[in-house]
């Protein structure tokens, strides 16, 4: 017979042939989940999504209705007034090396008193303290965090001036290195706190691996949790210089430049800061009085603490990302 020998089934029925795989349809299967989830997810999608939009045109109509006037600033006045013998926007002098340089001496001073003694607590909760320890200080320190500014600067005028200042300078009641270190006990705590994260995010096995190779705590603490960490320490920093750049109530307080103050470079003389600037022009009403020119430097000066404050934020991000390590 014609074809005989030839199986015209497969060996094993329970196996299809080949071209019944190609002809096969494939199964499909929804892992999407139930609809009722999906759209509550996607209601909540939209409203994140609205929250950051908000806020980013929030951020632009500040930044718009401080350029216009700024820009209104800087067309009516004199360039020379800028540079002149200190900061009275009420008589039209508006030297801008005095109140930058006040910032920076400011912010320089606190970040030299807030530095060592953020990473070193941070440091010691990390690696050195036990865990009730780390109970109970980890609370007082964010505590600290949380005392009002206006406190500190009470603390700075009253107690840092006359018992640390005076006692080492000439300087009187009002100072800038009164204001330094109070705004360097202000950032303190943030720079702890962040820093602390930051060092016990680091996985236990380089810790490990540095016991095994014989090190001591203080070693592998320094040597390769602290590099492991330096992005997020590198960003608590920054997050501090920020903060003591925008502190207002302390200098205004202890720094003792009320209605302006002369270029200054003597940390022990009172100062002037961008935010202590506009506190003292502004306050207390909404009409500002004096030159014609002073309403329009509160809005420059504004401006002036936003790109310095931008640029910070900017130049953070692009060190953080280049030296972040990922484990």
């Amino acid at each position: 017979m014609e074809g005989a020998g030839r199986p015209t089934r497969p060996l094993h029925p329970s196996r299809p042939l080949e071209s019944d795989w190609m002809t096969t349809e494939p199964l499909t299967l929804d892992l999407s989940g139930p609809v009722p989830r999906l759209r509550r997810e996607r209601r909540v999608r939209r409203v994140f999504w609205i929250a950051a939009l908000v806020s980013v045109l929030i951020s632009l109509l500040i930044v718009g209705s401080l350029v216009g006037e700024a820009w209104n600033f800087i067309r009516t006045i004199p360039l020379a007034s800028l540079f002149d013998i200190g900061w009275f926007p009420r008589r039209g002098l508006f030297d801008l090396r005095t109140v930058i340089v006040g910032t920076m001496l400011i912010a320089g001073i606190a970040m030299l008193i807030a530095t060592p003694l953020g990473l070193g607590a941070a440091i010691y909760l990390s690696e050195y303290a036990t865990p009730r320890a780390r109970r109970i200080l980890k609370p007082m320190l964010e505590i600290l965090a949380g005392i009002p500014s206006v406190v500190l600067g009470y603390f700075a005028l009253t107690w840092i001036s006359p018992n640390l200042v005076q006692k080492i300078s000439s300087a009187g009641v009002f100072s800038m290195a009164a204001a330094g270190i109070g705004v360097g006990i202000l950032v303190t705590p943030l720079i702890a706190s962040v820093s602390e994260d930051a060092m016990r995010a680091v996985p236990s096995s380089l810790r490990e691996a540095s016991y095994g190779l014989g090190a001591r705590k203080a070693t592998t603490a320094t040597r390769v949790v602290f590099p492991a960490a330096i992005s997020g320490i590198a960003a608590s920093l920054i997050l501090g210089v920020s903060r003591a750049i925008g502190e207002t109530m302390v200098v205004a307080m202890a720094a003792g430049a009320v209605g302006g103050s002369l270029f200054e470079m003597n940390v022990f003389e009172p100062g002037q800061t961008m935010t202590a600037a506009m506190t003292a022009l502004a306050i207390g009403s909404d009409q500002v009085a004096g030159s014609g020119n002073a309403f329009q430097s509160l809005f420059f000066l504004g401006l002036l603490l936003f790109m310095i404050t931008l640029v910070l934020n900017v130049a953070s991000e692009r060190f953080v990302r280049r030296v972040r390590e990922k484990y």
